[in-house]
């Protein structure tokens, strides 16, 4: 298995049906040796984050809308869905409307012990929503939603 320490992961909620049964499809996460590559965790720390996330996501994604019920549990006095909708942006790295794993631990690697360069190519990935390689007034509804969300923390 690739995480031998962890648990099997309960069924997905998405499922196919072949020869008239009903059968799972679950996402698997690349192997560890490659994430302890690609990121600056450790082994163990890989085995914890990834029992946390299937905790989370049963079926090795995540969507916007459930990692948004899952940020806001973080800030339950305000209304953090719109900030929540950037952060999605910036961990779908594959534009395909979900966060798997590898999105998930290489994005949080970079935001907790990436270098000052790496943590600031993130971040100005989150603020420049259009993509045009400029944080320009069109990008100002990160700003109006951060300012929205400050006022209640």
């Amino acid at each position: 298995p690739l995480f031998p320490s962890l648990p099997l992961p309960p069924p997905p909620t998405d499922s196919v049906v072949e020869d008239g049964e009903l059968s799972t499809v679950c996402y698997r996460p690349e192997g560890l040796d490659q994430l302890l590559q690609q990121t600056k965790f450790t082994r163990r720390e890989l085995q914890i984050l990834y029992r946390g996330f299937k905790n989370e996501c049963p079926s090795g994604v995540v969507d916007e809308e459930t990692f948004k019920l899952i940020y806001s549990q973080f800030f339950p006095q305000g209304d953090s869905s719109t900030y929540a909708h950037f952060l999605f942006g910036a961990f779908d790295t594959h534009k395909n409307g979900s966060v798997s794993f590898e999105d998930f631990v290489t994005g949080l690697s970079i935001i907790m012990r990436g270098s000052v360069t790496e943590k600031l190519n993130w971040a100005f990935n989150v603020y420049d929503l259009n993509k045009d390689g400029f944080i320009t007034k069109e990008d100002e509804n990160i700003m109006q939603s951060m300012h929205l969300f400050d006022n209640v923390i």
